[in-house]
């Protein structure tokens, strides 16, 4: 039972980090329909930025609160070049433009930070070691885990209870009803947009002591990113909570019991779903 929990605690923690930059992209596509492929560019540049503060700085929690903010920087420029290609009948061009942004964030970290493998300690706070009762388990896992579990506390606060929030809704919803009513669909989806590159820096940043920083991290992560709304719906935060958890946990167990074939039980997961379920489990049906 000891093993079966560190295994159980491997894939949560790995699922809060696959959330977060999951939350972004089902944010992004639920209220403008744009799949933005270039969403894996921000959780590494975000990696890459908590990196550099931290060498600058020598504080982890520095990076963490920083990286993000300077990532929404960014976002800001590249939601103004995404906008271009606003609206559900450029489905195309939204693919082939965010796509072309993913390879142009992905050769400047290259430019900026080369290709060799980098990584960030935990602050020294949580590397250690934590007696649980029933096992004994590192410190900082547990502390993703935790953030995790406040990002989608708050994220369901922030839809449910403010006037941010039912503007979302109403965008996602009824795009053309609601911009009939006043409400500025183009605003929400801007700001929509930088949540999503914040998110997803901030799960870069976080990843950094458990992932290693090298070039094709970001592909890797947007198809994970992208299996996971998938499985969870497009266009649902509830749906990429619920899609990061059995993703997170398919790959703890099959990296545990079946090494060989750890990707492909992801795959195979995300394969059910589809054949019993094409909208994703929380997905609205069309």
């Amino acid at each position: 039972m000891e093993f079966y929990l560190f295994v159980l605690l491997n894939g949560l923690a790995y699922a809060a980090l696959l959330f977060l930059l999951a939350a972004g992209l089902s944010l992004v596509y639920g209220v403008g329909r744009v799949l933005h492929l270039a969403h894996g560019g921000f959780f590494m540049l975000g990696g890459y930025m908590g990196y550099s503060l931290y060498q600058w700085t020598g504080s982890f929690w520095l990076a963490l609160a920083l990286a993000p903010l300077l990532a929404l920087a960014l976002g800001l420029l590249a939601e103004r070049l995404v906008r271009v290609v606003y609206g559900p009948e450029r489905a195309l061009e939204q693919v082939l433009f965010t796509f072309g942004m993913a390879f142009v964030i992905s050769d400047l970290t290259r430019l900026f930070w080369g290709a060799q493998v980098l990584g960030v300690p935990p602050p020294p706070a949580l590397n250690r070691p934590m007696d649980l009762g029933a096992v004994v388990y590192p410190a900082y896992p547990l502390f993703l885990i935790l953030i995790g579990a406040v990002v989608a506390l708050g994220l369901w606060i922030l839809m449910r209870f403010t006037r941010f929030g039912l503007e979302v809704r109403a965008a996602a919803g009824h795009p053309q009803m609601a911009e009939a009513l006043g409400v500025p669909t183009t605003q929400v989806l801007q700001r929509t947009y930088l949540l999503g590159v914040a998110l997803a820096a901030l799960g870069g940043v976080l990843a950094a002591p458990r992932l290693a920083l090298a070039p094709g991290l970001d592909f890797t992560m947007l198809i994970l990113g992208l299996i996971v709304v998938v499985v969870g719906g497009l266009g649902s935060v509830s749906g990429a909570l619920y899609g990061a958890l059995l993703v997170g946990l398919a790959d703890s167990f099959g990296r545990t019991f079946l090494p060989q074939f750890a990707l492909a039980v992801i795959f195979l997961l995300m394969a059910l779903v589809l054949v019993f379920r094409p909208e994703g489990l929380l997905g609205g049906r069309r």
